[in-house]
């Protein structure tokens, strides 16, 4: 369709929605949505019943919203899908990585007593790639090779340029044909594993240092953590995580005196070249022992300095809410089916994802499931996990807020005041669509000044 009645038809849509004699109130729903680029539509009903008199003491439809919806944020994770909903779901991250870290929603202050580290796990390095590189606020040259030989297909294996940030050949390799794919694809799925490994040998280590047994160290101690996974531009992803000792109880408790941040930074160096995974040979392809990379960085979390719980907290949470964006590959699952080469990607990318499609058709890899996460370059894993006992819940914090929304709702009058214990919710809803209608997003992006996507679901 051409732009131009694309545009016309959006204009003439959003002369519609302003005539309305619903207008205020799909406007006052776009608001409440909190600028969601695709919200939700749900339809149905809620009731309150007092059960001792059989009494209806409030009802809620759909019936008489703007088209029969009622429009709800998407509460995505992703800031390419949504970046309002994505920046609650940042800020919620935040709090709860900071709560793990200098205490408060249920986690005493004492915490800020027990060993604490930041850890970055990295990949290993599957062939030389254009970077940028600095020193002393001074931008290197980006792989300089004196007297450098071309490789076997061709290509120089050095590169004196001194690369911009925003350089579209950051994260390529120098030689598409040297380049390991098929290593990154496979280390991309298979670190959750080596993360669980990972896990356990530092529990083990710890263990040894303390001369207990796995089963007597739980009584004594408990090793906490929460992490995020974080794309390189070269498709790879390495792991941020914050790892802390407790006693038996969790935050409430000090580990014992032995446990200490020196004992705990040896664990993790240990742990961290001792695992190992394996992917089993496939034809064409040998049986693969991949690691962690030799990069790993082990640092102290301070109150005061350059690794403040504050900017650990941030770190983190800004990283829970990106994928694989930064290399150029699609925000959407990619069908088996698809003509790989009309993708509009980046060329590594492309080769990144058809190795994904390509290891994902052979038996022996099925359950990696690597043509299922072909757009996330092999990784299935979450991207955001911690410990049960590290500190409070996302559950817990929206929880709160869904609390603090409903007194809101009954100081002002929105909702009757009336006994919890005595009252009965009956409440029925369904999925209705998605997103806007091109008039109604244009629409959209006036009121809240974020650009929305166009409509996708069906509501009528």
């Amino acid at each position: 369709m051409p732009a131009s009645t694309t545009n016309a038809h959006a204009i003439h849509g959003a002369i519609s929605r302003l005539n309305d004699p619903h207008y205020t109130r799909w406007a006052s729903q776009i608001r409440r949505a909190g600028g969601c680029r695709q919200p939700i539509h749900l339809r149905g009903k809620v009731e309150h019943w007092d059960t001792a008199t059989g009494t209806l003491l409030h009802r809620y439809s759909t019936r008489l919203e703007p088209d029969g919806v009622l429009r709800v944020p998407c509460k995505t994770r992703r800031a390419s899908r949504c970046p309002s909903c994505a920046e609650v779901y940042r800020a919620d991250t935040y709090h709860l990585i900071r709560a793990g870290l200098v205490g408060g929603k249920g986690v005493p202050q004492t915490v800020t007593k027990h060993p604490c580290l930041f850890v970055t796990l990295t990949a290993p390095s599957f062939g030389p790639v254009h970077t940028r590189r600095e020193r002393n606020g001074k931008v290197l040259p980006c792989h300089p090779r004196r007297d450098a030989q071309a490789c076997e297909h061709g290509a120089a294996m050095s590169c004196t340029a001194r690369h911009q940030p925003d350089a579209e050949c950051l994260g390529e390799p120098l030689c598409p044909g040297c380049y390991d794919y098929t290593g990154s694809v496979l280390f991309n799925a298979l670190t959750p594993l080596l993360w669980k490994r990972f896990t356990d040998a530092l529990r083990r280590h710890l263990a040894k240092r303390g001369e207990l047994t796995l089963r007597d160290m739980r009584e004594q101690l408990v090793v906490s953590f929460a992490k995020v996974a974080e794309y390189q531009r070269r498709g790879v992803v390495h792991f941020h995580a914050v790892i802390r000792l407790d006693g038996p109880g969790g935050p409430g408790l000090a580990p014992p005196d032995w446990a200490t941040a020196e004992i705990l930074a040896q664990a993790v160096q240990h742990a961290a070249g001792a695992v190992t995974a394996t992917a089993p040979a496939t034809p064409g392809t040998s049986a693969r022992v991949l690691r962690w990379g030799s990069e790993i960085d082990v640092r102290p979390i301070t109150l005061r300095g350059d690794l403040t719980e504050q900017a650990v907290a941030g770190y983190i949470a800004k990283y829970a809410t990106k994928a694989a964006e930064c290399v150029g590959t699609l925000d959407r699952r990619i069908i088996p089916t698809e003509d790989i080469a009309l993708l509009p990607v980046r060329d590594h990318a492309r080769q990144l994802i058809a190795e994904c499609l390509r290891l994902g058709a052979i038996g022996k890899l099925a359950s990696l499931r690597l043509s299922h996460w072909a757009h996330m370059l092999g990784f299935g894993g979450h991207f955001s996990t911690r410990s049960r006992r590290f500190s409070t819940t996302l559950g817990d914090i929206r929880a709160d807020r869904a609390e603090h929304a409903r007194t809101e709702a009954v100081s002002t009058g929105r909702l009757p005041l009336f006994d919890e214990d005595t009252f009965l919710v009956i409440s029925r809803w369904e999925y209705a669509g998605k997103g806007y209608s091109a008039g109604d997003a244009l629409l959209a992006a006036t009121i809240t000044g974020i650009p929305t996507s166009g409509y996708a679901g069906g509501a009528s």
